[in-house]
Order: C-alpha cells, then sequence, then structure tokens
C-alpha cells in the first residue's frame, strides 16, 4: 500500500453506543489510489477466485463489494437492513455487540449462483456474517471465504467462522 492503512482508521469511542469504539474506515476512500490498491489485493485471494458471485453486508460493505464486483466481473447480491428491500426475501436475525438486528436477500438473486464470497468492512464479533453465512447454507449454497478491510482480532470472531477470512489490516 503506498499508506499505511491504519493511520488513516479513525476512533470514535462511545458510538453507536457506550462501551463501543467505532473504528471508523471511510478515510480510505478519501485516497483513490490506496483505495485502488486495497480493492486489487482483496480481489486476488483464493476465496473471490472461487466465487461465482459477492455477496455484500449492508452498509459500508456496499462500498467494497461494488468495487471488487467490477473489478472482478462477478456478480454482486445484497444483504440488506430490514425494510429495504422487495420482492420474495430470505431473512434471519442475529445479535452484534451492541444489539439485534436481521438481514434480508432476494431470493430469486441466490438462485443463479452457487458459491459466494462475503464481503464487509470489518469483522467484529462475526454476528454479521455468520447471519449471511447462514442464509446461504441454508440455500443449499456455497461460502468461498469472508473478505474484510479490518478485523478486531481481540474479538475473537474468527474463530466461529467454518470458511477461510481474508482481512488486509488486523486491529
Amino acid at each position: 500500500m503506498t499508506t499505511n492503512l491504519k493511520k488513516l482508521i479513525r476512533d470514535y469511542p462511545d458510538f453507536p453506543k457506550k462501551g463501543i469504539i467505532f473504528k471508523d474506515i471511510l478515510p480510505i476512500l478519501q485516497r483513490p489510489e490506496d483505495f485502488s490498491e486495497l480493492i486489487k489485493k482483496m480481489s486476488k485471494n483464493q476465496m473471490c477466485l472461487e466465487a461465482e458471485a459477492i455477496i455484500s453486508i449492508d452498509a459500508r460493505g456496499f462500498i467494497f463489494g461494488t468495487a471488487l464486483s467490477f473489478f472482478t466481473s462477478k456478480p454482486m447480491i445484497v444483504a440488506r437492513k430490514p425494510g429495504k428491500l422487495p420482492g420474495d426475501l430470505i431473512s434471519k436475525s442475529y445479535l452484534l455487540e451492541y444489539g439485534e438486528n436481521s438481514l434480508s436477500i432476494q431470493k430469486e438473486s441466490l438462485k443463479k449462483y452457487n458459491s459466494y464470497l462475503i464481503v464487509d468492512d470489518l469483522l467484529a464479533t462475526g454476528g454479521t456474517v455468520l447471519c449471511v453465512a447462514e442464509i446461504i447454507k441454508e440455500q443449499k449454497k456455497e461460502v468461498t471465504g469472508l473478505s474484510v478491510v479490518v478485523e478486531l482480532a481481540g474479538l475473537n470472531a474468527r474463530k466461529k467462522l467454518t470458511f477461510p477470512v481474508d482481512s488486509q489490516l488486523t486491529l
């Protein structure tokens, strides 16, 4: 990388809830050369090469998933928060470090492909990723792995996952 990406990440204590330190990766997007290098690096991992499609997680995962989709010419599917997608949906609830939420994927979007790379900005406790992986597996499809920009190693989410993880930064 042209720049040490760790230097670009900002901490926001007590956001969105007291006791949480929010890791803001958005400054990376303000440096096009670094963002481009990051996407190229993320696209070269074996999990990405083996996947037929990319599933990006709402909302910052869309940024990186879209760029990966464009760069690799792979279709992108979205996992969205409640009330954001039309049509016949597959939905699942999950716990996260500061509450509970759910994600939905359009059922039709999963019919065409059999293997998926999950993309998000950050891996914390793993609840969001596990939710998406369960949806995929319940449809008798394969998760080739997870690609994230940042992994919060102290939360040990990687141990909960049964597929490979590629993180560009570990904090």
